[in-house]
C-alpha cells in the first residue's frame, strides 16, 4: 500500500463563493452487518457509531460518510463543506436562488443549512475543513533495478487501504438541470460532459477533476463511491483483496478518459459500486479548466474490459423495486 502523503494547506480562489469539498454522505442500507463486511474488506476503517456506521480511512480523522439501516438501499443526503467566512454569504445566496431551506433529516443534527436539489435529493452545506485535495495526489509506479524481485509473495501482499474519498457519482433524471443547480447554487464548475448522458463537476477552490458527477437515469440514486489509492498496483491488489472476501463482481482494471484515472469497480451487495481510483486529473484553484462536451465513445474509458451489461442500471429506481 502506498503511504499516505502529507496534507497541505487548504487552497482557495479569492473572491469566489463555492463549496470546497464533498464533506460526507449518508446511505441507507438494509443490513449494516453486511455493509460492515463489505467496506471493511474494501479497506476502510468502519466504526460503529450508535445505530449507524462511520466510514473512515485508516490514519485519517475525517469521517467521509455514514451508513444507516433502512428498508432499501438509498442515498440519504450529501454534505458539502465551505470555509467559515463564506457560510453566512452561502445562506443568503441559497435563499436568493429561490431554494427553500428545510430541517435536517430525522436523527441528524448540524449547524449547516439543508435543502433539496433539482431531483429532491437532500443536500447540506456546512462549515468544515477542506477535505478535498489542494494539489494533485501522489501516484507511484515503482520499479526495481536488475537482479531484484519486485513483487512480494502473494501470501505477503500488503492490505490495500484507500487514502480518502475521491468522488461520488449519482443518477439524475436530467443532467442539464443537475449541472445548472450544482453550479448555480453550490458554486461548482463543469469539468467535462457527454451530451445529456453524464457530467463531471469540480470545486473552484482546488479539487480533483470531479468531486461529484451525474449520470442520466429515470430516478435519483447512487452509482458509485470512489476512493483514492496511490498506484495501479494498489488497484490490482484491492481487486484481489475483495475477490478473496467473496466480492468478485465488478469492472476493471481500466482507465477512464474524462478524469484520466485508473480504476477497478467492485459491486456492493445492493447494486452500486465502490471504486478503487488512482491518478485522477487535478484542477488547481487558480486554473480555469477548459470544459468540453465529448462524444460518448470519447467519454467513458480508453482501455479495459467490456463493462457489465447492467453497469449503468439504477437499482434505486422505483421502477425496478
Amino acid at each position: 500500500m502506498t503511504a499516505i502523503k502529507r496534507f497541505v494547506n487548504a487552497s482557495r480562489r479569492p473572491g469566489v463563493l463555492g463549496i470546497h469539498s464533498m464533506d460526507s454522505f449518508n446511505i441507507q442500507v438494509p443490513d449494516l452487518r453486511i455493509a460492515n463486511d463489505f467496506y471493511s474488506a474494501f479497506g476502510l476503517d468502519v466504526r460503529e457509531e450508535g445505530n449507524s456506521l462511520g466510514l473512515y480511512t485508516h490514519g485519517h480523522a475525517h469521517r467521509w460518510g455514514s451508513l444507516s439501516e433502512g428498508p432499501h438501499k438509498r442515498l440519504s443526503f450529501l454534505s458539502f463543506g465551505v470555509f467559515e467566512d463564506d457560510f453566512d454569504m452561502f445562506r443568503k445566496h441559497v435563499e436568493l436562488s429561490g431554494v427553500a431551506l428545510i430541517d435536517p433529516p430525522a436523527g441528524f443534527q448540524s449547524n449547516g443549512i439543508w435543502f433539496r436539489d433539482h431531483d429532491g435529493n437532500i443536500v447540506e452545506i456546512q462549515v468544515a475543513g477542506k477535505s478535498s485535495p489542494s494539489e494533485k495526489s501522489d501516484f507511484r509506479n515503482v520499479s526495481v533495478p536488475a537482479n531484484q524481485a519486485a513483487a512480494p509473495l502473494r501470501s505477503r501482499a500488503p492490505a490495500v487501504q484507500p487514502r480518502r474519498l475521491a468522488h461520488v457519482l449519482i443518477f439524475t433524471r436530467d443532467v442539464d438541470k443537475a449541472v445548472t443547480f450544482y453550479c448555480r447554487v453550490l458554486g461548482l464548475r463543469l469539468s467535462d460532459r457527454s451530451a445529456d448522458g453524464i457530467a463531471f463537476l469540480h470545486g473552484v477552490h482546488g479539487s480533483d477533476h470531479h468531486l461529484v458527477a451525474f449520470a442520466k437515469s429515470d430516478a435519483p440514486g447512487l452509482h458509485h463511491l470512489s476512493w483514492d489509492v496511490g498506484s495501479i498496483n494498489d488497484i490490482g491488489l484491492g481487486a484481489m483483496q475483495m475477490a478473496d472476501k467473496g466480492f468478485a463482481r465488478g469492472w476493471g482494471l481500466g482507465r477512464h478518459v474524462l478524469g484520466s484515472n485508473y480504476f477497478h469497480y467492485v459491486r456492493d451487495p445492493w447494486g452500486s459500486y465502490a471504486e478503487y481510483s488512482a491518478d485522477i486529473d487535478f484542477v488547481s484553484a487558480d486554473y480555469d479548466w477548459p470544459a468540453a462536451d465529448h462524444a460518448p465513445e470519447d467519454a467513458f474509458y480508453i482501455w479495459g474490459p467490456t463493462p457489465p451489461a447492467d453497469f449503468t442500471v439504477n437499482y434505486e429506481s422505483d421502477r425496478l423495486r
